[in-house]
């Protein structure tokens, strides 16, 4: 990891949620207490097991939370777009990270010390409420996609990856292929599959005009059709 001395951006642009929460004196506070570093590709962010210290906002690029299993596989239980916060669930909980971080692609990331961000939120209560949102809106995708990836058969599952992929990192100029290139690997930890199966189901996907894949890229053929396989499983 490396100090971003050529992309160094303002703190209001790199966390405008909480930068808007904020009185004068906190910005101060926290811009006192924060820092901006560059991730190569693959670069860890965090560790399982390390005692998180701070806050962290995807400025730019691509980051998956992960969390190795049985035999050395992992599953890839969310992936981080700029802008979105990450890290701090385990600091208000007061236990060490249960899951690990890397950079899917190069990416810039805002720290920011948690005990800045606690010492805060007690005089803040619109920052404290900011908090609670989010946890409240990760517990809620949390349990949805417990359920999805343990009840929906692998064609559901692998289409609700796509269908995920394709709302949070869009399109690309063609209107059709999604903006995130991944690994068959990585597909199938994000859809909770063996890597062949996620072969096997893309191809299918492929057979039925749904989508079109030239490499990494997966061009989205029949979103309609995509959408309802996720949602009937």
């Amino acid at each position: 990891m490396v100090t971003d001395n050529s992309n160094v951006v303002s703190l209001s642009k790199s966390i405008p949620e909480i930068w808007s929460l904020l009185t004068g004196k906190e910005q101060e506070l926290l811009s006192d207490n924060s820092r901006v570093l560059g991730f190569k590709k693959n670069e860890v962010v965090y560790k399982e097991e390390e005692i998180p210290q701070e806050l962290m906002c995807l400025v730019k690029g691509k980051v998956k939370i992960y969390k190795d299993g049985v035999g050395g596989r992992s599953q890839i239980i969310r992936m981080i777009r700029p802008t979105q916060y990450f890290g701090y669930r385990a600091y208000f909980a007061k236990q060490p990270y249960v899951t690990a971080a890397s950079a899917f692609e190069p990416s810039t990331i805002c720290f920011i010390s948690m005990k800045i961000i606690e010492s805060i939120v007690v005089e803040n209560p619109k920052l404290g409420m900011f908090f609670i949102r989010e946890l409240s809106t990760d517990l809620g995708i949390a349990d949805e996609r417990v359920v999805n990836l343990t009840q929906k058969h692998i064609r559901g599952r692998l289409a609700e990856s796509l269908v995920f992929l394709l709302e949070n990192y869009g399109l690309e100029e063609d209107g059709a292929t999604i903006s995130i290139y991944l690994s068959r690997e990585d597909l199938a930890n994000l859809s909770n599959m063996t890597t062949s199966n996620a072969i096997r189901t893309l191809s299918t996907f492929v057979d039925e005009h749904i989508i079109t894949l030239d490499g990494r890229k997966i061009k989205i053929i029949d979103e309609d059709k995509l959408r309802k396989i996720s949602k009937i499983g």
